[in-house]
């Protein structure tokens, strides 16, 4: 049996771009003469789809886009991820659902177990737990179908069990000879050696085949970065899809052998294809397609517009520079030199002008003479204004350029340079700008 593991990056609530997406690759994945094609979990909503849940006419519109891949998809089997209501079609009873179906004939539906409730996790808000796990006959094997958290549960691998079952072992116990688990597993630094570990132990322990599909892209703060991967029943890797893009990889189960597609050699380069596409889908799938940054002569603002030009082309990002009195001729230089090279447009607007104004007329308590953190961030609040300003007026999106050790010891402006659409950086400490910015010149 020829497997395809189908790495897509679907849009929270665009069953048309979804559906689209599910047929193009299941058409690909049948072009390679393969048997079945594997999505992600909820593939065809996107994950996580939170409070667009409690819409009925969201659930129902997930179901129609399932029951029309069912309808349409031919000559390959295909299992993908969905919201499926409760058998007794109460639509306020949710399950996050996987299904595997072929040639207009569902063979298979089983029900999310374990639901997390941590970090970016929310589950049990809107879904049921399933009750059980069975595997389902398809070609001659024995399929036992996960997902995401259904795998993290074995106590032989993780210490502190948060559940009280493991579905996993009941997939074996049930008869299962492969295991899959369509998953939607966010990436933070270190994740990817993370989850290859365990689910290597889990196929060496089990002695069957594991096939992991992973969604990638990046839905508002959470990034996916892919890296779908099959292990054969030994625990060897034996094929893997690239990270941070969308790919199709093939398994062949008989051989155990299948493609190896690159991906990042080091955890820096993992952190920066991370920003490059979170960046790059948050503004595309927010209905943008240019951007607008300040930019004053420092690292942060620098790495910043170095991740949107790679996230989304030099013509559509804009620098702008604002000096003040206190701005210095190196700030200028340093800024003018980064567009120059990064090939963007740079607007210089002087704001001390408007500075002199702010203080004349709102209070005789200010003084220019004597300027203190007040007037400071008033200055930072001018550039927040117009930042903003150019940012409605040209339809671009405001991106905000300071990292999370300002952000953490609150070195930073309220209304001010606080003010954007994305803050692309904000989650890195200062020493991780350094080292990304490293990297990339290390690149050039």
């Amino acid at each position: 049996m020829k497997i395809a593991l189908a790495q897509i990056n679907p849009i929270i609530g665009d069953f048309d771009h979804n559906f689209y997406k599910i047929s193009l690759f299941a058409e690909k994945a049948k072009d390679l003469l393969c048997d079945l094609v594997i999505f992600p979990e909820l593939a065809v909503s996107g994950y996580p789809p939170r409070d667009l849940l409690e819409k009925k006419d969201f659930v129902r519109t997930n179901l129609d886009c399932l029951n029309k891949l069912v309808s349409t998809i031919r000559g390959i089997g295909v299992i993908c991820g969905f919201a499926d209501k409760h058998p007794n079609n109460d639509e306020s009873l949710l399950y996050n659902a996987a299904v595997l179906f072929e040639d207009t004939h569902i063979y298979h539906r089983t029900y999310k177990r374990l639901l997390p409730t941590y970090d970016v996790f929310d589950e049990r808000r809107y879904f049921m737990p399933g009750e059980t796990s069975e595997t389902v006959l398809y070609k001659g094997k024995r399929i036992g179908i996960s997902i995401c958290e259904d795998a993290w549960n074995d106590k032989d691998i993780f210490p502190k069990q948060y559940y009280q079952s493991n579905p996993i072992s009941d997939l074996i116990q049930d008869g299962a000879n492969i295991l899959v688990n369509i998953s939607a597993s966010p990436f933070h630094g270190g994740k990817r050696d993370f989850r290859w570990n365990i689910l290597r132990a889990i196929s060496q322990k089990y002695k069957v085949p594991l096939i992991y599909v992973n969604q990638v892209g990046g839905n508002d703060s959470v990034l996916f970065d892919g890296v779908s991967t099959a292990f054969d029943s030994f625990g060897n890797m034996a094929a893997r899809a690239c990270d941070f893009d969308e790919d199709l990889v093939v398994f062949d189960l008989e051989s155990s052998k299948g493609g190896f597609h690159p991906v990042s050699f080091s955890e820096t380069e993992a952190m920066f294809k991370s920003l490059v596409m979170g960046t790059h889908d948050y503004v595309k799938k927010c209905g943008f397609s240019r951007v607008v940054l300040g930019l004053s002569g420092g690292i942060d603002s620098a790495l910043t517009a170095c991740i949107a030009v790679e996230a989304l082309g030099n013509a559509n990002v804009s620098g702008v520079f604002m000096p003040s009195r206190y701005t210095s001729e190196e700030n200028y230089e340093d800024t003018r030199q980064l567009a120059d090279m990064l090939g963007i447009s740079l607007t210089v607007i002087p704001i001390d002008g408007m500075f002199k104004e702010f203080l004349a007329h709102i209070s005789p308590d200010f003084d220019e003479k004597n300027p203190g953190v007040t007037e400071q961030n008033i200055q930072a609040r001018i550039r927040g204004t117009i930042l903003m300003g150019l940012s409605n007026k040209n339809n671009s999106l405001l991106l905000t350029t300071g990292n999370k050790s300002e952000l953490a010891v609150g070195y930073c402006t309220l209304y001010g340079d606080m003010s954007g659409g994305l803050a692309v950086i904000s989650d890195l400490p200062k020493t991780v700008v350094y080292e990304l910015s490293e990297f990339i010149n290390a690149q050039n």
